[in-house]
């Protein structure tokens, strides 16, 4: 098993910037890299680093982290006008070119929140079916997987693992699979019995974190309670999620650290990073 890191981390450390997580990556044994698109547009707009300086650093052969995804087109469904429809898709165009560039092979999608009309779980299915599908039409000619990440909130339209599992479903395509969120799964108490009987090739991404135990869909239960895993406070059941991976055939062979704790963008990008890899190389060592 592989240890990845996301920018979720450390992305409001002082004087963030991308060019260097990767080095700092690298620097602590870590494999593969979530590129978080705030950071990179943040930091473009800035003058900080451009995405042929990026692409530059991947292509160098002496580097061995590789990008495992972008994170993320956001707000991917349940759009009302055709001209909100057309948004995506050009916001996808321009993904994919990036994600070309820099040698990336997989887009996370979020799910719309706070939509306006009452829809419902068939109606928002549905949508999400076939946004996916000429979604995917984009993507596959370039090998680039889209990997659905539900949101464990009660505004978002995909909060819970089950539901985005019978989008993925539906689709029916290769190309498409579920970011697994461990603080998402918790948030709005997906089913584990759901998870343990799933295809674990549909998942392609695993989001490793602790979290506080706050009630599930309280409006203080936010990212900024998520933990560093097994840190004195953390509820959440580790070996069960490790467990249910192995068992249901997970391939993706990676397992990526995602926290958003205000306490950890007090330390510096180093210390971050530095953290994060040897949390995570710990927690594979213990259950994987």
């Amino acid at each position: 098993m592989k240890i990845g890191f996301n920018e979720g981390c450390n992305r409001f450390c002082k004087d963030h910037s991308v060019l260097e997580d990767l080095n700092l990556c690298e620097k602590y044994g870590v494999d593969y890299i979530d590129i978080q698109s705030e950071c990179l547009d943040r930091e473009i707009a800035a003058g900080k680093y451009t995405i042929d300086d990026l692409a530059a650093w991947f292509a160098d052969p002496a580097h061995k982290l590789r990008m495992l995804s972008y994170n993320a087109l956001i707000f991917f469904n349940m759009k009302e006008t055709q001209e909100e429809k057309d948004a995506v898709m050009a916001e996808l165009d321009k993904i994919i070119e990036i994600c070309d560039k820099l040698n990336c092979k997989m887009i996370v999608v979020v799910p719309s929140m706070d939509i306006k009309r009452k829809a419902t779980l068939d109606e928002i299915r549905e949508d999400a079916v076939a946004v996916l599908r000429e979604m995917v039409k984009k993507t596959e000619p370039h090998g680039i997987k889209l990997s659905i990440e539900f949101i464990g909130a009660p505004t978002m339209t995909i909060n819970r693992f089950e539901d985005a599992y019978r989008i993925v479903q539906e689709v029916g395509s290769p190309y498409v699979g579920i970011t697994l969120d461990q603080y998402h799964f918790h948030g709005m108490a997906s089913s584990f019995e759901a998870l343990e009987k799933a295809d674990g090739k549909k998942i392609f991404v695993w989001h490793l974190n602790g979290t506080e135990n706050m009630p599930c869909g309280a409006a203080y239960n936010t990212d900024e309670v998520r933990l560093w895993p097994e840190e004195p406070g953390d509820c959440l059941d580790h070996k069960r999620f490790a467990d249910a991976l192995k068992n249901i055939g997970f391939e993706g062979d990676v397992c990526t650290m995602e926290v958003f704790r205000p306490a950890y963008y007090e330390l510096t990008n180093e210390e971050n990073i530095k953290t994060a890899a040897e949390r995570t190389r710990a927690h594979v060592e213990k259950y994987w």
